[in-house]
């Protein structure tokens, strides 16, 4: 079995690299290509890739490969809408499912997030998509526009699945040391009382779930979610050395009300840092889905994880503030 993973010197794709290395599997790292694309619609973004010149040279690349990870796209939670987001989390899924196609790849794993469905309080393995931003509505497009090809039969003998990834820390990543920032101010808070699931995870975890998914033996469905892993609102900021304080959950839905209607008014500017304080105070649930019907667990390191990241806060602390005093000497 030969794996390609496009996108494998990104943060998630490198992470799944290691892990299809480290079962043993023949894995080729492919670069993606950058796309660009101003369809608003999954038929067009269809139309559009059907006839795109990315495609056969993909295919070339693709020759021989018995599954394929997308790991490529821009995760910009807070970024607005271009072309180049579009292209990248839109039209590259499409693209590189017509190269599969032709290649005769046999499955194609594509990555999406959960945030194609927004604030629904319960995260499934439905088709039932809400996105509320820019970057949602784009990782959103890229599953409706591979659905509704697979659906029409373009597909001969390749199946794409759609693994959602959830809250997906790591070190080295941004959001992960932001959190670990959040966790050590005063505004570390979560809503009453505090014991809400929340899907937040490992990238190490998410990598080993792709690498269970593409080599399980039967058959996938079109979309799976990645497994949670146990943690509550409360203890993802405790892990990271935080002590939250807890809020009533009407303040917090006010708060949450009246930051989305400014969000709207400055053209959804605020939504991804609005939806990353949502998520701290009440988390979401996931419903059980192909992972515990099918016994498929990870390991769970998310724990680790986080304490990692609150050390490396608490130990840059101190140099900052010593780097501060030193500029202040005459």
């Amino acid at each position: 079995m030969q794996w390609v993973i496009v996108g494998a010197t990104g943060f998630v794709g490198s992470a799944v690299l290691r892990a299809a290395q480290d079962a043993g599997l023949d894995v080729t790292a492919l670069p993606a290509p950058r796309l660009t694309s101003d369809a608003i619609s999954a038929v067009q973004i269809i139309d559009e890739a059907a006839r795109h010149p990315a495609v056969t040279d993909l295919a070339a690349a693709l020759a021989g490969a018995s599954v394929v990870v997308n790991a490529a796209g821009v995760a910009a939670p807070r970024g607005a809408d271009t072309a180049e987001l579009r292209g990248a989390n839109a039209l590259l899924p499409a693209v590189l499912a017509y190269a599969c196609s032709e290649a005769q790849v046999e499955r194609l794993i594509h990555l999406s997030s959960a945030a194609v469905q927004g604030h629904r309080e319960i995260l499934d393995e439905s088709s039932d998509l809400a996105p509320f931003s820019a970057y949602s509505r784009s990782k959103a497009l890229g599953e409706e526009a591979l659905r509704l090809t697979a659906s029409q039969g373009r597909f001969e003998g390749m199946h794409p699945v759609v693994i959602r990834a959830t809250s997906v820390q790591g070190a080295g990543r941004p959001t992960t040391a932001a959190l670990a920032r959040l966790a050590a101010s005063p505004f570390a808070s979560v809503a009453a009382p505090g014991t809400a699931s929340t899907p937040v995870t490992s990238v190490e975890s998410l990598a080993d779930y792709v690498v269970q998914a593409g080599t399980f033996a039967g058959p996938l469905p079109a979309v799976i979610l990645q497994p949670g892993e146990g943690m509550t609102v409360r203890s993802v900021l405790e892990a990271v050395g935080g002590t939250p304080i807890v809020l009533p959950r009407s303040l917090c839905r006010f708060i949450l009300r009246v930051g989305y209607r400014v969000s709207a008014l400055l053209g959804e500017r605020l939504h991804g840092s609005l939806r990353r304080v949502e998520l701290m105070w009440f988390g979401q649930a996931q419903a059980p889905g192909w992972a515990e019907a099918h016994d498929i667990r990870v390991e769970h390191r998310v724990s680790g994880v986080l304490e990692a990241a609150g050390s490396r806060q608490r130990q840059g602390r101190p140099r900052k503030r010593r780097d501060r005093q030193a500029r202040q000497v005459p």
